[in-house]
């Protein structure tokens, strides 16, 4: 029963001088590269059935930029828990998810998108990972066994 992961970081986001991290709205040029992603995913074929997004501002927008442009209304967990997660931590996450999802969306934050990315798809995903880059995984496991070993990917953009 074969699962696809999809690991997004956010798209750009401002500055955000003088506001909490989590606050940081998307610039202009995030929310064209939102909407890039989404039109990119549907281009490849992919349709999320579930995500889990950061809670954070610009990983909201970034999600909702794509999900527009792919004319999706996927179930959506906002947790602080991917805005706070280390690789390990993610992966625990993605663990919780119901049998039933066929494909993840996961938009978060670097380095932990990168590093968890490039578990699956080599290290050049650390490197590549810059704003509104998602990578695809092809999982041969159950959502409840996923980690590094047991898919593989790549970088999609």
């Amino acid at each position: 029963m074969n699962r696809t992961l999809l690991l997004m970081r956010h798209a750009k986001a401002e500055d955000g001088f003088g506001m909490a991290d989590v606050d940081r709205p998307l610039s202009d040029k995030g929310h064209r590269q939102a909407e890039r992603v989404g039109r990119l995913l549907s281009e490849e074929g992919y349709a999320p059935d579930h995500v889990i997004c950061s809670s954070a501002e610009r990983t909201r927008r970034t999600l909702e930029g794509v999900l527009t442009a792919m004319d999706l209304n996927p179930g959506v967990d906002h947790t602080e828990a991917a805005y706070l997660a280390g690789p390990d931590s993610l992966l625990d996450l993605i663990t919780y998810v119901d049998p039933g999802v066929r494909t993840l969306l996961v938009v978060g934050h670097n380095p932990t998108i990168a590093q968890v990315a490039a578990s699956f798809v080599g290290d050049q995903a650390l490197a590549a990972f810059s704003p509104a880059t998602v990578a695809a995984v092809d999982l041969e496991v159950e959502w409840l066994y996923t980690a590094p070993g047991m898919g593989s990917g790549r970088v999609l953009n």
